[in-house]
């Protein structure tokens, strides 16, 4: 060796991967220079790409190992055979004095700048030709962990070039076209951080499934990291977003989810094992891993480091148990989303429902996959899986690899959003649902199921081959307008798949969705606990374990859902409806029975605003106040405007404003804008009292068409009647818009007309409508249909009012 066989990563960079393999450059690259941003990594060294080679001429193994690839190659061997015959030469060799004696003598000085006397180190593989933009050679080679004295250290160093030729690093290598020999191994020896005490995960600079780049995705688990990335757990999600990350007071987490967690890998004390699997404690399992500032400081690293690379980045992080300190120990580029197209996107969708799914879990990917269920629990039977069936098992590692490239879809019992098994579907573009809990015992080995992550964050399986869509859009061809195009949302965790639209802001985000589908009891039951059943009871017990109280439990999911409905399109406007469900939806929540009357009538009856200030509901309004003032104020969604549903008098509208004034929300305080829904005759008739209240009106033409025409929106026998193409209808419309212009207020609408009928979509665009909000699906084509109307002859040009602030 003419260079020196070790080099500290304080004196590397990325420019190094040619020495020292793509891990250990990014880990040098990130001591050198993100450590004065306050982006902590811990210290180590590396060997070169030239100790490797010194290792393989000073053993004379090159020619053996040449002739186990070429039986390979050939057909002669399998390839657990090749694999295993060329390890055992490295694991049979001795490391070159010169090499053993650098690495004992960088160790002794690690030791010595740690301060400690047994220091334990983990032991890493860096191929040169890992972690590069178009490749991701993660989880292809070994990690040692809990790594103590020279001769552990050294015995490390020789598993470490061995698994140059693990099985799945010989299979990838050929997959992606590298020559073997092309290839050297660097080894990092790292100190380690003791997370076995506290917890460690994974963190990707850019939600993985949809693209969307303005969030940090982090799983966190307790103990060593290992068990994330191995998929052996299900771990915590948090969510940040990073846009608001340096607002003054804001603090983005959009999104926390507790993950079961129930193993942890520890240090092993005693014996030959230096880690060892044990199970959490229940109190564990019920509590996040990290509290809110650990979470916003992970972000913040999470642009800095991204910002440094120019690229989104996949790092690994670790809490240390003693010092309570977060480091980051790998950074590496994302090389799945970050390669795909930023013009267009691919939707799926299901003809028809599944029914009630066989089994759900984490989405990955956004796409649709059917075909017979491959059962394989052990890896020592993956021979036995059939090319284009879905692969269902507890979770897989890089073993599974050639596998998992021949399947249809993948299906998981463990594992979460960055599992083994998650970052190699994506990568092989394959879907997958993982950390269903349960699959491999519900679903029957050669059973025909449709595996569905066309439905957001979470993923289903669904019993059969049912039929689905496939369209490609193409985000170039949609037309500018001058009307602005929102849309209406109210899931959460789909929120992220439409982001590349260019929506200008939410028009419509549904309340009651994240109280029905995430909340999923009546705020009124969590307040008074004691007027509901036992078992309503103890069912509201479960649901709101780890929170500091029921309501606490209350205000965070809605606020966190909001905030999450927000993010696509921030900074423009998301238009959050106060809840407006109808006496027999709210009855079926969670207690709701204890607090509703029945109505014959619900759809006219004790809804929307008039709940607000009501006695029998005030209390629960208190929490969607508190929710989203939130929003607001402490996640910092300024762009959130609030809008009251079904308010029937200029009264009325005055008492819902006081008391969202008691409750902190005062219209002009902050920014804070309130519009009202246009859906009642009244809104119309009286558009001028209602417009001095409220700084904006959007129509819903859903409920304006049945209250104008009198046909019950929900019946059957009356669909034939129900059209807001209705001359009647249009003329309510038409007036208010033009008494809301005249006011000096913006309108919109949000109901589902435009996304039904282009012809509907042209008159509102006629009447000089300033937005009209669609649904995502509608999006592309409505946009046209606009555009088209704005060129008509006979479209008069849109003026610019001026609107009220």
């Amino acid at each position: 060796m003419t260079e020196s066989p070790i080099l500290w990563f304080d004196k590397i960079g990325i420019g190094d991967i040619a020495s020292v393999g793509g891990k250990n450059a990014s880990l040098g690259e990130m001591v050198r220079t993100l450590s004065g941003k306050g982006v902590r990594v811990p210290n180590g060294f590396a060997t070169s790409a030239g100790a490797y080679r010194s290792f393989i001429a000073a053993n004379g193994i090159e020619a053996a190992i040449r002739a186990q690839l070429a039986t390979y190659e050939e057909g002669k061997a399998t390839l657990q055979e090749a694999g295993h015959a060329i390890r055992s030469l490295f694991l049979d060799s001795e490391v070159p004095p010169a090499l053993a004696d650098a690495v004992r003598a960088a160790y002794d000085e690690l030791k010595n700048r740690a301060g400690a006397s047994n220091l334990a180190v983990a032991v890493r593989s860096s191929a040169t030709a890992e972690d590069l933009p178009d490749a991701s050679f993660a989880g292809q080679q070994e990690t040692f962990l809990n790594v103590r004295g020279h001769r552990a250290l050294l015995d490390a160093c020789r598993r470490c070039f061995a698994s140059l030729f693990t099985d799945r690093a010989i299979s990838y290598r050929q997959t992606k076209g590298f020559d073997h020999f092309d290839v050297a191994l660097s080894i990092g020896v790292q100190q380690m951080v003791r997370s076995d005490l506290a917890g460690s995960g994974v963190m990707f600079s850019i939600d993985t499934e949809s693209g969307f780049p303005n969030v940090a995705v982090i799983s966190a688990a307790w103990g060593l990291g290992e068990t994330v990335v191995q998929g052996s757990v299900d771990p915590d999600k948090y969510l940040v977003f990073k846009p608001l990350l340096e607002q003054a007071n804001a603090r983005p987490v959009i999104e926390k989810s507790l993950g079961k967690k129930a193993l942890k890998m520890r240090y092993a004390e005693g014996g030959s094992k230096r880690t060892r699997i044990v199970e959490t404690s229940p109190a564990e399992r019920e509590a996040f891993v990290l509290d809110d500032d650990d979470i916003l400081e992970l972000g913040r690293w999470a642009v800095i480091v991204e910002a440094h690379y120019g690229r989104p980045m996949d790092m690994e992080w670790a809490k240390d148990g003693e010092s309570g300190l977060l480091y980051l120990v790998q950074a590496r580029p994302e090389t799945v989303q970050a390669g795909l197209s930023r013009s267009s996107f691919q939707r799926y969708q299901l003809k028809t429902k599944g029914g009630t799914p066989l089994v759900t879990g984490a989405a990955i990917g956004s796409a649709i996959a059917s075909g017979q269920a491959c059962v394989i629990r052990n890896a020592a039977d993956i021979g036995q899986f059939r090319d284009g069936a879905i692969l269902v098992t507890g979770t897989t590692d890089p073993d599974w690899v050639p596998i998992m490239k021949r399947a249809a879809g993948i299906i998981t019992d463990h594992g979460g959003a960055t599992s083994h098994a998650a970052i190699v579907s994506r990568e092989l573009g394959v879907p997958a649902v993982v950390g269903t809990g349960n699959a491999t015992t519900v679903l029957g080995h050669e059973q025909n199921i449709t595996l569905c992550c066309a439905e957001g964050d979470v993923g289903s399986v669904y019993d059969g081959l049912l039929a689905f869509d496939r369209e490609e859009i193409d985000l170039g061809a949609i037309p500018k307008t001058r009307t602005d195009v929102m849309v209406n949302i109210a899931n959460p965790a789909a929120a992220f798949q439409w982001w590349r639209l260019p929506a200008k802001g939410v028009g419509l985000a549904r309340m009651e969705f994240i109280i029905n589908a995430l909340i999923k009891a009546h705020p009124m039951a969590l307040l008074h606990p004691e007027r509901v059943s036992a078992e309503d009871n103890r069912l509201i017990r479960d649901l709101t374990r780890g929170h500091a109280s029921p309501a606490d439990y209350f205000v965070e999911i809605l606020s966190r859902g909001i905030a999450k409905l927000a993010a696509p399109y921030h900074p423009y406007p998301t238009i959050v409806r106060l809840s407006d469900f109808k006496t027999n939806e709210y009855s079926h929540l969670l207690g709701g029975r204890a607090f509703e009357p029945e109505e014959e009538n619900p759809m006219l009856g004790f809804r929307g605003a008039s709940r607000y200030y009501d006695e029998r509901y005030r209390e629960g309004f208190a929490l969607e106040c508190r929710a989203l003032k939130r929003v607001r104020e402490t996640l910092g969604f300024t762009n959130v405007i609030i809008m009251v549903p079904f308010c029937r008098t200029p009264a009325e509208g005055d008492r819902v404003l006081a008391v969202m004034a008691e409750n902190g929300l005062r219209r002009g305080d902050s920014g804070l804008q309130v519009y009202m829904m246009c859906e009642i005759p009244s809104n119309v008739i009286l558009a001028e009292e209602f417009a001095s209240r409220f700084d904006g009106f959007s129509i819903g033409s859903n409920d304006l068409t049945q209250l104008v025409l009198g046909v019950d929106r929900d019946s059957d026998l009356l669909a034939a009647l129900f059209d807001e193409r209705d001359e009647a209808v249009k003329r309510m419309v038409s007036e208010a818009i033009r008494k809301a212009h005249a006011a000096g207020i913006k309108i919109g609408i949000c109901g589902q007309a435009p996304s039904n009928y282009p012809d509907f979509a042209a008159f509102l665009v006629n009447e000089r409508i300033d937005s009209i909000s669609l649904n995502p699906d509608s999006f592309v084509r409505t946009m046209a249909h606009i555009s088209q109307a704005e060129q008509s002859p006979h479209a008069e040009p849109t003026p610019a009012p001026v609107l009220a602030a």
